[in-house]
């Protein structure tokens, strides 16, 4: 029964992301109000039902499930949603939910192309420190998306602004101040939560192995994303770093973070590989 109900979630968390996005899509061409109201409920129906497939997952199999790629993608999507809803409950971004609303998307079909199977758990994934370093890490994924998607809108914007060109993106994206300002935001509670990341998993580590760091392919490669993005917030408070140089640097540091999550997976392995 349960298997079925969980099965039956996942199509639902496809089918309400997709017309979520849609809406999304369709206010940002037409910029009818009444269509953002709408898009943004489906979307915090979406996250509830990402919700319940992750819970029903955890009942089913009786562990955080995110040691799978499916798993770990639904997580990923779920921390970006949840995300921005939290940042957009005490802020508002002009069309900010459109492109969080396509990265998900994308997210969901990719969970969806893989295999949904349940896989046992290794012995040293056998610890309540899964949920603690597997969670922080992910959530803090999901901020630096966000920094992610308003590093687009903002190189959309500037190219605008900078060519005189004032076309189709130009009224419907956010001014380049107020996106500056959403990426230090994302970027500060995300840097934040992949310290804790590393510094959990670290513990973690101590106890499973005798060790606090012996450079597994994931972890060097945490390591090295969590540098990028310290350079990044020391640039930006000592030397100024603000602006394009800011939303570049915000691209690059989320290209490191899906090389961690995927590219590690597949083409290094390691102790923290769930590939199939």
């Amino acid at each position: 029964m349960l298997h079925e109900i969980n099965y039956l979630l996942f199509n639902g968390v496809l089918a309400v992301s997709f017309l979520a996005c849609a809406v999304y899509i369709v206010f940002f061409c037409s910029q009818r109000e009444g269509l953002r109201i709408v898009a943004r409920r489906i979307f915090l129906c979406s996250g509830i039902l990402q919700t319940l497939y992750i819970l029903s997952r955890y009942l089913i199999a009786g562990y955080t499930p995110i040691t799978s790629h499916h798993e770990a993608v639904v997580f990923f999507a779920w921390s970006v949603t949840w995300a921005y809803l939290s940042f957009h409950w005490r802020y508002s971004v002009k069309n900010f939910g459109t492109f969080v609303s396509v990265l998900v998307l994308i997210m969901l079909f990719i969970a969806a192309s893989v295999s949904r199977e349940f896989q046992p758990l290794a012995p040293a994934l056998q610890s309540l420190w899964l949920p603690v370093h597997a969670g922080v890490s992910v959530m803090a994924y999901g901020f630096l998306a966000l920094a992610f998607c308003g590093a687009i809108m903002y190189l959309l914007q500037e190219r605008e602004l900078k060519s005189k060109k004032f076309g189709f993106f130009f009224t419907r994206l956010p001014s380049l101040d107020s996106l500056d300002q959403l990426n230090n935001h994302c970027l500060t509670i995300g840097f934040c939560f992949l310290t804790l990341g590393i510094i959990s998993g670290s513990v973690w580590a101590r106890q499973a192995w005798g060790t606090y760091w012996h450079w597994d392919p994931k972890e060097t490669w945490s390591l090295i994303t969590w540098f990028l993005y310290a350079a990044q917030i020391h640039q930006r408070f000592t030397l100024g770093w603000r602006g394009k140089r800011a939303a570049v640097m915000s691209i690059i540091g989320f290209s490191a973070v899906l090389f961690t999550l995927w590219g590690v997976t597949f083409l290094l392995g390691g102790v923290h590989s769930y590939a199939q």
